[in-house]
């Protein structure tokens, strides 16, 4: 099992996460993001549908519905309604084990004290569960460089 941490320094998960689903899809999988309240699941769904000018993410929630059908789906909670591979957890929301995914991807704000400490328990987690830990910090110019 893979678990990747994004550590975002210099830009918003609205920014970053659009990219990071593309690149799950374009390799051919599903993803599934659990997000941490209510008002930050609606400010995702919203950023998917708006990130570019010429583009949006097909994506849904349960209050769409057909979410078997989505290539990315939009949760408070653990399900995995659309067989992702993918499971990426954003504002404080943490995996209860991993398992259900190929794939684990957290993705926390560097200046959030709360973001930083759940997700250096996660890696503990993800460590002691047996999963290859990866940690990526963005780089001032907004790119990926890693780091563990």
């Amino acid at each position: 099992m893979d678990v990747y941490f994004y550590h975002l320094e210099h830009q918003t998960l609205e920014r970053v996460l659009p990219s990071l689903l593309e690149k799950t899809l374009a390799r051919g999988w599903r993803a599934v993001v659990q997000a941490g309240s209510e008002d930050r699941l609606e400010a995702i769904d919203m950023a998917l549908w708006t990130y570019a000018d010429d583009s949006f993410l097909a994506h849904g929630t349960a209050r769409i519905g057909h979410a078997s059908l989505q290539p990315v789906y939009l949760t408070l909670g653990s399900e995995n309604p659309n067989g992702a591979g993918v499971r990426f957890f954003v504002d404080g929301a943490e995996a209860e084990e991993f398992v259900g995914a190929e794939r684990f991807v957290y993705v926390f704000g560097g200046h959030d004290a709360e973001a930083l400490a759940s997700a250096r328990g996660q890696w503990t987690a993800a460590k002691a569960a047996g999963c290859t830990v990866t940690y990526w910090q963005q780089s001032p110019s907004g790119r990926w460089e890693q780091k563990a």
